[in-house]
């Protein structure tokens, strides 16, 4: 039997896209959007056989859950979740139909909530807004697995 050449035109395993996405409308969105992320997360560990740390798991769900709440609560109609992973990290896009970017509030510890961008900032290896030609999109991506010494992965701990 004659196997060379079985694999041509089939891509690696490692260069296939792992990703998701969803619409939510309701309040009822918030706690499916981070099932969906936890859902997510748990496949790309035993299908896949990629590492996620038990804190990713929590930010992701985290990152999922303020930015769908803040799409819910501040656009009009539904909004659009995806999540990817790439880079070892994984990429969380927000959409909604509103055009008003938001806002980060500077740090006042008497402010009672209005917290969520400033803790999801502070948490992602990365946080950007794109404005789209109906609505934005807010993307922000968490690292998968923290490094042996605890640190989340590419973080030193001081």
């Amino acid at each position: 039997m004659d196997l060379a050449g079985q694999d041509e035109g089939q891509e690696p395993l490692l260069d296939c896209q792992i990703a998701v996405s969803a619409v939510f409308e309701g309040s009822a969105a918030i706690g499916e959007a981070r099932d969906m992320a936890r859902d997510f997360l748990t496949s790309v560990q035993a299908v896949h056989g990629l590492p996620v740390s038990s804190r990713a798991m929590g930010v992701v769900q985290l990152v999922v859950s303020e930015l769908v709440t803040n799409a819910r609560k501040y656009a009009p109609g539904p909004c659009l979740l995806t999540l990817e992973v790439t880079d070892g990290a994984v990429r969380v896009d927000v959409w909604d139909s509103s055009t008003t970017l938001p806002a980060v509030r500077g740090a006042d510890p008497e402010r009672v909530g209005q917290h969520g961008l400033e803790i999801v900032m502070a948490v992602c290896r990365s946080f950007a807004v794109h404005r789209e030609p109906v609505g934005k999109r807010i993307t922000a991506t968490v690292v998968l697995a923290d490094d042996l010494d605890g640190a989340a992965a590419g973080h030193q701990v001081m």
